[in-house]
């Protein structure tokens, strides 16, 4: 009984959602004319030698006036070649390039420290991050422009998905991916924001000094966007916004073996005991009871609480995955539903733990 009160909240949790999703499908950023907001696009790079030129060649595409936005690439300790490559693309970049080298620390955070020290030497109004493995649309900082000219935004958080690799491993990630980013849109929809994606925002220089940048969170690697999205929230939760627009898309790669896999996800993970809204909180233990009590239902042969936990969560991520552009990923989905319960469990539990390898250190 209790079971299937939990999976009657979840149907109607995604029914929500799909409202929300569809409802968020008209506010699009309205064609602003004047593209004369200074940007600053940082971009915190750790051994991406075979990424950065890619990227900053989409930059180069850019249908932004080249003179309103610079790029910093912020090269965090890395021993392959990228320095040299983004020194060798300065000549070629119609933007202002610059690199910034920032050498091993004893850092907790060094994604953190690198961003900071990146916008210590900037110039833009507005802050845009990346990383540096993501490729980007020419109407991608037009798109973010247009958003903040709009809605008169703090935080802009566009969508993220991953390249299609045509394995099943790339599908899966794709998937479960898609449900991160369409709920995170949909709760800030709901002027309820709980998660957003570093490869993918922007906030403006002005809120990220008021709210004393990621002060409070310097001893979590992780959360460089979370915890100061969170921050921005608190003051701002109306302006705090989803970019809805397809030529906002970062593509990213997909992890290609389950060790990285692991340690990505529970990099992700590492952040959810350290929430300090209740409502974020409440949510997560919510989510992991209702896959906890799918795993169950197997055992059980309920399968009316499965068809309830399965048919609007397929409706929505269908939605999502379908705007992502992945409309022919959606047919294995109640694959991947089959699975994703075990998936939440176990990173749940892992992320009780401490610790996690990334970029070729020991984080914590």
């Amino acid at each position: 009984m209790i079971l299937l009160i939990i999976n009657i909240l979840y149907f109607i949790f995604n029914f929500v959602l799909i409202i929300t999703w569809l409802k968020m499908s008209n506010s699009k950023p309205s064609n602003v004319n004047l593209k004369d907001t200074k940007l600053t696009i940082i971009i915190p790079v750790r051994n991406e030698a075979d990424n950065i030129l890619k990227l900053l060649q989409d930059l180069n595409n850019q249908n932004y006036p080249f003179e309103n936005f610079e790029v910093i690439v912020a090269n965090d300790g890395s021993n392959d070649n990228t320095e040299q490559l983004v020194l060798a693309f300065q000549d070629a970049a119609k933007y202002d390039l610059k690199l910034l080298n920032i050498f091993n620390e004893n850092e907790t955070s060094p994604k953190k420290r690198a961003i900071k020290k990146s916008i210590e030497i900037s110039s833009g109004q507005l802050i845009i991050t990346t990383d540096g493995d993501c490729r980007v649309s020419i109407n991608w900082l037009t798109s973010i422009q247009q958003c903040f000219k709009t809605f008169d935004a703090k935080l802009i958080s566009s969508p993220v998905t991953f390249t299609n690799e045509n394995v099943f491993f790339n599908t899966a990630q794709i998937i479960e991916f898609a449900s991160l980013i369409g709920s995170g849109a949909c709760a800030m929809y709901l002027k309820k924001p709980n998660m957003c994606n570093g490869a993918n925002i922007a906030y403006t220089r002005e809120v990220f000094e008021e709210v004393g940048g990621f002060s409070g969170n310097e001893h979590l690697a992780s959360g460089d966007d979370e915890f100061l999205m969170h921050k921005i929230a608190k003051i701002y939760p109306e302006k705090v916004i989803f970019n809805f627009d397809k030529s906002a898309i970062v593509f990213t790669k997909s992890q290609l073996d389950l060790l990285r896999f692991y340690q990505q996800r529970k990099r992700w993970a590492s952040k959810w005991k350290h929430y300090n809204d209740w409502k974020v909180s409440v949510l997560a233990i919510f989510i992991f009871t209702v896959n906890l009590g799918v795993i169950i239902s197997y055992f059980t042969f309920n399968f009316i609480d499965l068809l309830l936990k399965f048919s609007a969560e397929f409706v929505f991520l269908s939605l999502i995955i379908s705007f992502l552009g992945h409309r022919n990923k959606i047919k294995y989905i109640p694959i991947i539903q089959l699975f994703y319960p075990f998936y939440v469990v176990f990173f749940g539990l892992i992320a009780q733990g401490k610790g996690y390898h990334w970029k070729g250190r020991k984080l914590s």
